[in-house]
């Protein structure tokens, strides 16, 4: 499904249409189609927060029309053209299509035009200089070798995996040793290295790993949802690298080699004890390795760097926060469980799968894209509900409702006694809401039987407790024990057997 959303969003961030294409896993055309009736229909970036994923479709009513018969270029011929000077792709492709409407065929536009280009000079071993624009991009990859750090308990050797973000313009480094290469170590990276650059470049350009990219086919473009929230935080447009093709990324696998010849392997006879001690090292290595003069030009990455540096994005006031996304099941209490915590949604999703995303002070809900509900997040014992009262059914909504002083009033319109056992029971409690079951159960009584039986009940209770509870007055009043007309005399020290009880069984 085409993802409405993060079109509006990278337009607004200024993004041509080919590159909103490319971004977003979809055809040029069908980019522009989106736009069109996202001007017609009045929405912006901006104005989509409050529409769904659906709503959003539905008011855009995109529709999928037929794929006319394209001509095909001759790609051998537009790469032998390549190599003739001040020939571009640009030119060539105006000229197919001046050939195409002379023979009243239909030319590709020209983003599929350089697309299959693509496609024809990976797979003869073809290949083309790209020309690189300030702050454009950002590459960023793991390096194949791995740092070492010795355990200081074991003294055995641990795994430390070093991330390189490289940009392509003036070949300007960031590197950093992390445990693991799992989504949390990913996210970090991509913080700490927007942060040494001092800006975000206007797109970023990973590898296919799971921690970022879920799915990249021809077709369509899945992100990782953390990936992709972080990257609408930066204001950058995440395209990823077509599959098994390096030369997408060239330069940073190009820097990859470096970094590892130049870093990697000049520490290879030191000893780190700890990962900071590790990353001061590197960032040591990385200062000399950005201000090394070139060897075939003038020059050095940082002095390319301070004249690439104005062309970057700003950065947001604050870091991004990483978040992880889950899917639940909202069960019949109106809850969901997550991690041994429990946390109310609207009764009306009972049974419904949800996604939910986790941050480490919040948890929010989401159903088809739309936010249902947030909670600050629990921490500590588990087992722990956090329930919002405007989450519960109406029936439920009205027992919460109650409190001691409606208790009172309503034992009050029963009669002196039930005051005096709804006192007795309010009060036998620490926290007085422990009774206020009790006491329901107690009230409730009047409905199934009078109200005179449930005074008398309470009285001959009194007779025998100075605290009756709940099931002793049930009991008198199912064995009709209120209805006695002798009552028995008040003892002082309550109920007490007689002579009689003690002499049974003597002869």
């Amino acid at each position: 499904m085409t993802d409405y959303r993060e079109v509006l969003r990278l337009h607004n961030l200024g993004l041509n249409h080919s590159k909103i294409a490319a971004s977003a896993g979809i055809s040029r055309p069908t980019v522009i189609k989106i736009l069109r009736c996202a001007e017609s229909q009045g929405l912006r970036w901006q104005t989509t927060e409050e529409l769904s994923d659906r709503e959003l479709g539905e008011r855009l009513y995109p529709k999928e029309e037929g794929k006319p018969s394209y001509k095909l270029p001759d790609y051998t011929w537009v790469h032998r053209e390549l190599t003739k000077p001040g020939v571009t792709l640009q030119l060539l492709w105006f000229e197919y299509c001046e050939k195409c409407r002379e023979n009243d065929e239909i030319p590709y536009q020209l983003t599929q035009f350089k697309k299959y280009y693509r496609d024809f000079a990976v797979q003869t071993k073809a290949t083309m200089h790209i020309h690189r624009k300030p702050g454009e991009l950002l590459e960023v990859d793991w390096a194949g070798q791995k740092a070492e750090l010795i355990d200081s308990d074991t003294g055995g050797v641990i795994d430390a995996y070093v991330f390189v973000a490289t940009l392509p313009y003036s070949g300007y480094s960031y590197v950093e040793a992390f445990f693991s290469q799992d989504q949390e170590a990913w996210i970090t990276a991509h913080i700490n290295a927007y942060c040494y650059l001092g800006g975000v470049t206007r797109i970023l350009v990973p590898d296919n790993l799971k921690t970022g990219v879920n799915k990249n086919t021809r077709a369509e473009v899945v992100l990782n949802k953390s990936y992709q929230e972080m990257a609408e935080h930066y204001g950058t447009a995440v395209i990823p690298t077509r599959v098994r093709a390096p030369k997408d990324k060239a330069t940073v696998e190009n820097t990859v080699g470096i970094i590892s010849t130049w870093i990697l392997a000049a520490l290879r006879n030191q000893r780190f004890f700890s990962l900071r001690e590790l990353n001061e090292v590197i960032k040591e290595k990385l200062h000399i390795f950005n201000h090394k003069p070139f060897q075939r030009k003038d020059g050095s990455r940082a002095m390319l760097f301070a004249q690439e540096r104005i062309s970057l994005l700003a950065l947001s006031d604050h870091a991004f926060e990483l978040a992880t996304w889950k899917v639940g099941t909202v069960a019949f209490n109106y809850h969901i469980a997550l991690d041994e915590q429990h946390y109310s949604v609207p009764y009306e999703y009972i049974k419904r799968k949800v996604d939910v995303r986790l941050t480490r002070n919040v948890v929010e809900v989401f159903f088809e894209g739309a936010r249902i509900c947030s909670h600050a997040r629990l921490h500590g014992k588990r087992g722990q509900y956090c329930t919002i009262e405007a989450h519960m059914p109406p029936n439920h909504q009205q027992y919460v409702q109650w409190n001691s002083e409606r208790f009172r009033g309503w034992a009050a319109k029963i009669g002196q006694n039930v005051v005096t056992v709804v006192e007795a029971i309010l009060t036998g409690y620490k926290v007085e809401q422990q009774g206020y079951r009790a006491c329901m159960a107690l009230l409730k009584l009047s409905e199934q039987y009078a109200s005179e039986r449930l005074e008398a009940a309470c009285a001959r209770a009194l007779f025998y407790a100075p605290r009756p509870n709940y099931k002793a007055i049930q009991t008198i009043l199912k064995s009709g024990q209120d209805k006695a007309l002798d009552e028995p005399a008040p003892s002082k020290f309550g109920f007490t057997r007689g002579a009689d009880y003690y002499g049974k069984g003597r002869s």
